[in-house]
């Protein structure tokens, strides 16, 4: 477990495979936000206060799940705050993704003696102006797709697909005709409900090659009560 202090309200924690493996746990776990899942946020935040002053959130947190090349985890914890710049955390939620793909990319590169090929390098669509537009979350149950997609404005131009897979639900969220502000509002407010699983084309490829795709296009609209 290695632990980061982003800033007062903000800290970072990687878990690696072993650590996932000591702990019993998996990205799953945290969907959930079970017990065992509690359990092991309390021991990063005690660890976090020892080693780095971080004094978690008295009242409530945000907590945002990433799947990591590696198959290991990179969860951020930070305080609600309510004038946070919608758009701002998202590209940086996506960002900080980016960067670990890259990490993964130059260790092999380093292990393997030679660049890695433009092929494994990680592919996240953008729009012309080097915006994230893509990302797919992960949600414990239909319900919880169905309350999202009604949360959201009724007019909002978004794209959408929902695949099944291992009993989890993954929902292919793309900006669309969707103005950038309203779309990355739209997947701040889907981390209410689910996590972020990737917005790297590789590991949505997974889930399309290997998963049930449950509503092919329009899901948002379709699930909407």
């Amino acid at each position: 477990m290695r632990i980061e202090r982003i800033d007062d309200k903000t800290v970072k924690c990687y878990l690696s495979i072993e650590d996932l493996e000591e702990f019993d746990i998996d990205y799953k776990d945290f969907i959930l936000r079970n017990d065992k899942a509690r359990e092991v946020v309390h021991e990063i935040f005690t660890q976090a206060a020892e080693e780095v002053g971080y004094k978690p959130p008295q009242v409530a947190f945000d907590l945002q799940i990433m799947l990591l090349p590696d198959k290991g985890l990179l969860l951020t914890f930070s305080e609600r705050d309510p004038n946070t710049d919608d758009e701002k955390q998202f590209l940086a939620c996506l960002n900080e993704m980016k960067k670990m793909f890259q990490q993964v990319k130059e260790s092999v590169e380093k292990n393997e003696g030679h660049p890695a090929t433009e092929e494994a390098a990680p592919v996240v669509p953008r729009d012309k102006e080097g915006k994230p537009e893509f990302a797919v979350f992960a949600f414990s149950s239909l319900r919880k797709v169905m309350e999202f997609a009604s949360a959201l404005p009724a007019n909002i131009r978004v794209e959408s697909a929902l695949y099944l897979y291992e009993g989890y639900y993954y929902l292919y969220f793309m900006k669309g005709h969707a103005s950038y502000e309203r779309y990355s509002r739209a997947c701040i407010q889907a981390l209410e409900f689910a996590a972020l699983y990737t917005a790297e084309e590789a590991h949505a490829s997974h889930i399309k090659e290997h998963g049930e795709c449950l509503i092919a296009e329009k899901a948002i609209k379709n699930l909407r009560g």
